[in-house]
């Protein structure tokens, strides 16, 4: 059988077809949440995505007898292998028919651009940085998706373990019943914390407002929270506006709680999103020339799902109860708004202190997604 890699050059015609195998593979699967196609197009370009300014990525597909069977992005991000060290190839955007020697082609094709620049360890499923889709699913297939997560098959698993890869990082989900009020326990923390730091939430009307008052704060505190975390790919200042602009438009703001001190100096951030998961579902990934009638009622906060994208605190303030002020702002809004379920992001599954919150209320872990590792 003819296995054939193709080089995928980073034009929006060339990227569509690229994005589009993936959907196409899971197209009767009805927990697979397709990624907004324009929005995975210019992830992949390097004049859209600011992520280029240190990284670089090459994507492929592969084709058997002439049929589309498998696609990869190699991503070298520069200045993560300069914090770590290491001189790690990642792979992102990866989807392949259950074929040994399409896999193998594939992953032979990224591996080999990456040895030709310098790299010798593979490590994935990851994207330019963490606001990109990461991590396998190995546990959860028969959950439905969420918009800013990785559904894949069972055998993409038996695949990786097949070609030698091996677990790097594991993260968890969770599946949490939004309570008729808050938890009186919860309550009371939050009133604590609030009194001894001289803490207060904030909401905002205006996204003209949060933009100029805290825009850039925002994300210059998510990237401290997070800079210890797994993989972490600090954001620059070109980043921090081109996220302003994708994501201000489509947050309900009554969804994004902000907790500042006495000074007014932001110290922690919940930014939640109403599920777009059936919109997309829908949609199949498409806006135009009329996916966009599937996202009105999202925009509205007219599902019952409710993502929880990020919450992000001053590392001074971790494990003081601050997420707790945090949920309390956020809990009347989704009671209010007839949210059923919270789905929390994808959490390291080290990360104790962060799970144990979730024990306040009615909750199941329904996820595990998985980073692999193998040398080249």
């Amino acid at each position: 059988m003819a296995i054939d890699i193709i080089q995928i050059p980073a034009r929006r015609k060339d990227l569509k077809r690229f994005v589009k195998f993936g959907i196409d593979l899971y197209k009767d699967n009805e927990y697979y949440i397709p990624p907004l196609i324009s929005g995975d197009i210019n992830t992949l370009i390097p004049a859209k995505n600011p992520a280029f300014e240190y990284c670089e990525a090459q994507s492929f597909m592969a084709y058997k007898n002439g049929k589309a069977a498998g696609r990869i992005t190699a991503i070298i991000n520069h200045r993560v292998n300069d914090r770590t060290g290491h001189n790690d190839l990642r792979f992102g955007f990866v989807d392949f028919i259950d074929d040994d020697e399409v896999v193998d082609a594939l992953f032979e094709a990224a591996a080999r651009w990456g040895k030709e620049r310098g790299m010798t360890s593979m490590v994935g499923p990851m994207g330019f940085t963490d606001m990109d889709h990461e991590g396998m699913l190995v546990e959860g297939f028969a959950e439905t998706g969420t918009m800013a997560t990785i559904y894949n098959y069972p055998y993409y698993v038996r695949q990786m373990e097949r070609m030698g890869f091996v677990k790097d990082a594991d993260w968890l989900e969770f599946r949490m019943t939004v309570p008729q009020s808050i938890p009186e326990k919860y309550a009371r923390i939050a009133d604590i914390v609030a009194k001894k730091y001289g803490l207060r939430t904030i909401k905002f009307t205006s996204r003209r407002k949060l933009r100029q008052q805290y825009g850039h704060a925002l994300f210059e505190l998510i990237n401290e929270a997070y800079d210890n975390l797994y993989g972490y790919s600090p954001l620059s200042p070109r980043q921090i506006d081109y996220y302003i602009d994708m994501y201000l438009g489509i947050l309900r703001l009554e969804d994004v709680s902000i907790v500042i001190d006495n000074e007014d100096r932001l110290i922690g951030v919940g930014i939640s999103i109403t599920s777009f998961s059936n919109a997309l579902r829908r949609s199949r990934g498409k806006l135009f020339p009329l996916g966009w009638r599937h996202f009105i009622k999202p925009l509205r906060g007219k599902e019952d799902v409710v993502d929880l994208l990020l919450v992000a605190v001053r590392p001074e303030f971790q494990n003081k109860g601050v997420n707790a002020l945090i949920f309390c702002d956020l809990l009347p809004v989704y009671i209010r708004n007839g949210y059923k379920y919270a789905e929390s992001n994808p959490e390291y599954e080290g990360n104790g202190s962060v799970q144990k919150q979730w024990d306040y209320f009615e909750h199941r872990q329904h996820r595990r997604r998985r980073a692999f590792r193998r040398g080249i």
